[in-house]
């Protein structure tokens, strides 16, 4: 039988020209015909103990689309299903970000696996994972080095009927032909172990690592895997970060009973990181040098043993690590840094509002299961919106917890909507309605000089963001509205409405879409930034925010149909959605055009 194999060359070509080369490749081959060129030599028993175990499942790629739709027009141009069910790629947005150095909330990847048949009629697929890379986002760097040097591109073989028998008996006649354990790990989103391992250097095919497939949770294996894949005497290349073992904790399989203690205690773990910032640990703590427990007791004011306790438990959950010192000793790690006061986007302000008043509503949620009302109201006797605004230092503490989870929107200004207003001959401007602290209106104008920004919030807000935008030199170019949903300033170009829909009933969100649709002129944009609840089921922080909406303000998460039922309501029309970091979605909306009348 004659075969083809990718060339070097065909790996560098744009992501159209690969997704159809994978295609092709996928269809041409099986088990029996690839293994020979994957692991030279491999023959007789050993050959059909692989080929009578696994089968070719899929080849996998990392592609570079600026948004969805280009993916979906890609997947299309393949003659590959454009409807395929995506869900999030924890594994490799990980191995991704050790690689570049990059925050894992900057990049969001997505796994989708779009069906090609072989010549023998059997189902496979083309694995394919989707780096959002939006125009100007920064992204373009590394987008140009995994092309060139394809580290996630590989081959795929599911074992028919694992156990662990035959998963160390296959890995064995893998290593026996010159293959290498090289990472892997357990994905709960599918619930399948994967392992991975580096293909001899005189394999005849451009694939460099082949994937073994499990379904179901095989920790022990895994755990042997990474432990061969870790010693010394293997290679560990830098550029495959999931060589890197997992803690401990998440390689061992649980009994059911302790994986539901486990999860009874999660209210421990809230309030254990909510103390550790309320005490200010971490502003007293470093990343670089360990502490002696007493010394930091002295320090913060704290109890020796009592804080030692909290700190052990802290190490666990890796906000701080434990170094032996002439007592016993801790470290800050990068995790718990986020904690300091002064740490850039600190997540403090969470901290102290999820281990606080929202801590305290979450303890009636049975309320608001019962009856589809906020247990927030229940418990404190009013909306959360008066109850801060009502208490200076709550309504602070609130919009700097906002602030915390700024880093979604620094894709937002590479929007096309925004970057088009920025090159317009006249100056063009951005209205951010319930803004909040002027957080994301800052990052917008700092990109684009030649905008300019419309600011509408409650009085107290306003006074906030107008101090944030005047620091950072946008503050000139910059007007300031106090006010309602009603008051949303008219005539602007660029209209925004970040995490603000999510907070509102149905009702309620028409009506806001309607006051922003009056004011918009035809030619304007609405973007709106919002997280999406998955359509497959797939885990997503959506459906957790969708939980605490519920229980705390009374609104909800929705998926992308609600959201286009919703501005269809109000005459908009939702034209496409991109992702963001935090399984966030900016919505690019605009005016449903006037039906045109035609006269006799």
């Amino acid at each position: 039988m004659t075969t083809t194999t990718l060339s070097d060359e065909t790996m560098l070509l744009d992501d159209t020209a690969r997704l159809r080369a994978a295609a092709a490749f996928v269809r041409e081959h099986d088990s029996a015909s690839l293994l020979p060129l994957l692991l030279p030599g491999i023959e007789g028993a050993d050959l059909r103990a692989l080929a009578g175990h696994c089968h070719f499942a899929h080849a996998g790629m990392l592609v570079f689309p600026a948004d969805e739709e280009t993916l979906r027009a890609r997947l299309a141009d393949c003659g590959l299903t454009v409807h395929t069910p995506s869900h999030p790629s924890v594994v490799v947005r990980g191995r991704l970000a050790r690689r570049h150095r990059r925050d894992p909330d900057e990049l969001d990847v997505r796994i989708l696996r779009p069906r090609v048949h072989g010549a023998d009629g059997k189902p496979r697929a083309v694995e394919v994972f989707a780096l959002s890379v939006p125009p100007h986002s920064g992204l373009e760097r590394v987008a140009a080095h995994e092309r060139a040097h394809g580290h996630e591109a590989h081959l795929a073989f599911e074992i028919d009927h694992p156990d662990p028998l035959v998963l160390r008996g296959l890995c064995a006649v893998l290593a026996r032909h010159g293959a290498r354990p090289d990472g892997g790990g357990y994905n709960p989103h599918e619930d399948g172990t994967v392992l991975y391992f580096t293909t001899p250097a005189a394999a005849a095919c451009a694939y460099r690592r082949l994937e073994l497939y499990a379904h179901g949770d095989h920790r022990d294996a895994l755990a042997a895997h990474l432990e061969d894949t870790n010693r010394p005497d293997q290679p560990n290349d830098s550029n495959h970060p999931e060589g890197h073992p997992r803690p401990a904790a998440e390689t061992t399989a649980r009994p059911p009973a302790e994986t539901l203690l486990h999860l009874l205690t999660g209210a421990w773990t809230t309030q254990a990181l909510a103390s550790f910032a309320r005490l200010r640990l971490p502003d007293a703590m470093d990343t670089r040098t360990a502490c002696g427990t007493e010394d930091l007791a002295r320090l913060t004011g704290t109890h020796p043993r009592g804080l030692a306790t909290l700190l052990r438990y802290l190490a666990m959950l890796g906000a701080v690590t434990r170094e032996d010192l002439p007592g016993e000793g801790f470290r800050l790690t990068e995790l718990g840094a986020l904690l300091r006061t002064d740490a850039p986007a600190s997540m403090r302000p969470l901290a102290l509002m999820y281990g606080g008043p929202f801590y305290r509503s979450f303890g009636e949620l049975d309320h608001s299961v019962r009856t589809g009302r906020a247990a927030f109201d229940h418990l404190f006797g009013e909306n959360h919106f008066d109850h801060f605004a009502r208490d200076p230092e709550l309504a602070d503490l609130f919009d700097r917890s906002m602030a915390a989870s700024s880093r979604m929107f620094r894709p937002v200004p590479g929007h096309p909507a925004l970057t088009a207003a920025a090159r317009a001959s006249a100056p063009a401007t951005v209205v951010d309605v319930a803004g909040g602290n002027g957080e994301l209106l800052r990052q917008i104008l700092t990109a684009h000089p030649n905008l300019r920004g419309v600011l509408l919030e409650r009085p107290h807000a306003v006074a906030t963001a107008r101090r944030l935008l005047d620091a950072a030199g946008c503050g000139a170019r910059c007007d300031y509205r106090a006010g309602d949903f009603a008051d949303v300033p008219a005539g602007g170009d660029v209209y925004v409405l970040a995490r603000v829909l999510h907070d509102w009933d149905d009702d309620r969100c028409r009506e806001i879409l309607g006051h922003c649709a009056r004011a918009m002129p035809d030619h304007a944009d609405l973007l709106i930034v919002e997280r999406l609840l998955p359509t497959d089921g797939s885990p997503s922080l959506a459906t957790a925010w969708d939980l605490h909406m519920l229980c705390n303000v009374g609104g909800r998460e929705r998926d992308a149909d609600h959201y286009a039922r919703l501005l269809a309501d109000a005459g908009l029309h939702l034209h496409g959605h991109s992702p963001l970091p935090l399984d966030a979605h900016v919505l690019h909306v605009r005016k449903t055009p006037a039906p045109v009348t035609r006269r006799p």
